[in-house]
């Protein structure tokens, strides 16, 4: 994998479309949302080689890089709910953080990489 860009790229007859690489984030970090059994994700990653739009991005628990010919990776920092199998919400991740990057960007996502960094209780609800 080569040196993380700040863009997508695509040239069509009419002209260039550019992805930013903190609307991939964005995307990754929305779509891990709706799996369960993902508390959130960790967001204290460390970030002392990432350039200042990784780290923004990075501050969504997510680290992209993208490679010459633009295939997305995509590293995930997540804390799970106890209770939850590991590897399942892990493959659950993976599934759905592709599926949105290669449906909303139409790139191609060529992994994703899921490092649980916590384990949780769920919240307790509020008694009225």
């Amino acid at each position: 994998m080569s040196e993380s860009k700040e863009y997508v790229s695509q040239t069509l007859e009419h002209g260039a479309i550019h992805i930013s690489e903190e609307v991939i984030a964005t995307i990754a970090a929305l779509a891990i949302q709706d799996v369960e059994g993902v508390y959130g994700l960790n967001t204290s990653i460390a970030s002392s080689d990432l350039s200042k739009l990784a780290k923004r991005a990075q501050g969504k628990g997510i680290r992209l890089v993208i490679s010459e010919d633009d295939e997305i990776s995509v590293d995930c920092y997540i804390v799970v709910l106890y209770g939850h199998s590991v590897v399942d919400v892990a493959k659950a991740v993976q599934d759905t953080v592709t599926a949105a990057i290669e449906s909303t960007t139409g790139r191609r996502v060529k992994s994703v990489n899921v490092n649980i960094s916590g384990i949780t209780l769920p919240r307790a609800e509020k008694k009225p």
